[in-house]
């Protein structure tokens, strides 16, 4: 019997393990598919939340242990493994927002160095965007990074440490409980025990929870991205060096130059099938912000699916009512921005530590309580 059984091998779960394995714990670690192929392969890596001053306190104190994690998490990385995850920090322009005075009065209130500028500067910054922009406000501090390479870099470093099984393409077709403990779980490669179990689930944690009677309000939220391929340009600027948020939509430039385009919101169940009406509205969206994107090629479509919970809240501590059960799941649009912070936030409860700030809005227990009430009073 292991110390620890991991469900769920994307970015949550790879550096929940890393984690405990450091701390000298034995862990086995399942996946369903390939480790970092869901929803940390999808999304933008935007190592921040589009529009922080939308989101609670609780969300905003996670993103920020989280974002000064990022830059050394990725150097290490890539040094330790040999895969670059491509942190950079260029800075975020927004344009196009309805609510700039509220962005301004967050920034001030959390010390964020975010600017009105002109049509000018932005120019300086973007001369590729589209014609007649008044302005917009700059971030200079925000960073992204790619992360496909990153969930490479996190299997790669699961691979070389001795304390760490890892399991891939092994789906769990139920948890293992009795007399109210957590066993472990039976997969399609055999039954695993463990002393503890973390579902690091996503989208189909809710599923995994549900023969237990546990009904989590996690539920999977479509989004649909594209990439487009630039023709490489002389001297050292690329089509794209920012990331560029309006209307709810953004550019994210690469290092090799491509340049993404995201996102769409869709309830469609676990259907991840890309659809023509996602592709033309992306591409459209693209040229509209970036308008010599007409004139490239549209190298991949895809889609992926968040795990999306009430308020953008994730769940993250003890499952109620199953000992030794654990959840770090529901992280919606922002599971790469929050990851460092809500596994360490998990880890310290698993191991008896201080925790990093204040884990009570995340705790399962209360969540369900209360959902449990408003569904009787409803």
């Amino acid at each position: 019997m292991k110390d620890f059984l991991i469900i769920g091998g994307g970015v949550i779960g790879m550096m929940t393990a890393w984690q405990l394995a450091e701390a000298g714990h034995e862990v086995t670690l399942v996946e369903r598919g390939t480790c970092g192929g869901e929803a940390s392969w999808a999304g933008g890596g935007i190592v921040s939340p589009l529009y922080p001053w939308r989101h609670s306190a609780p969300i905003s104190q996670l993103a920020s242990w989280s974002e000064g994690r990022y830059p050394h998490l990725a150097g290490f990385l890539a040094e330790a493994t040999g895969i670059d995850p491509e942190f950079h920090r260029q800075g975020l322009l927004y344009l196009d927002l309805e609510d700039a005075p509220q962005a301004m009065a967050w920034a001030g209130r959390v010390d964020k160095p975010l600017s009105r500028i002109d049509a000018y500067a932005v120019y300086a910054r973007e001369p590729r965007l589209a014609e007649g922009l008044e302005g917009g406000l700059w971030m200079p501090t925000l960073g992204s990074l790619r992360n496909p390479r990153l969930g490479q870099a996190l299997r790669a470093m699961l691979q070389a440490l001795p304390g760490i099984a890892l399991h891939e393409h092994c789906p769990v077709e139920r948890l293992v409980a009795e007399r109210g403990r957590i066993q472990g779980a039976d997969t399609a490669a055999g039954r695993f025990t463990a002393g503890r179990v973390i579902l690091c689930g996503g989208a189909w944690t809710a599923q995994l929870l549900a023969p237990l009677g546990i009904a989590l309000a996690v539920r999977p939220v479509k989004g649909q991205m594209m990439v487009f391929k630039t023709p490489t340009l002389t001297g050292s600027r690329q089509w794209l060096e920012r990331v560029v948020l309006s209307g709810g939509r953004y550019l994210i430039p690469r290092v090799d130059g491509r340049v993404l385009v995201g996102s769409t919101l869709e309830e469609a169940g676990f259907d991840k099938t890309p659809t023509p009406e996602a592709r033309e509205s992306l591409q459209a969206t693209a040229v509209s912000m970036l308008p010599a994107l007409a004139e490239c090629e549209v190298e991949r479509h895809w889609s992926g699916l968040r795990p999306g919970a009430p308020d953008g809240l994730p769940f993250i501590g003890q499952v109620p009512g199953v000992a030794g059960l654990f959840v770090n799941a529901g992280h919606y649009r922002n599971g790469l921005v929050l990851a460092p912070a809500a596994t360490r936030l998990l880890v310290d409860q698993l191991l008896g530590r201080a925790p990093i700030l204040d884990p009570t809005p995340f705790q399962p227990a209360a969540r369900l309580a209360a959902a449990e009430v408003l569904a009787a009073s409803g």
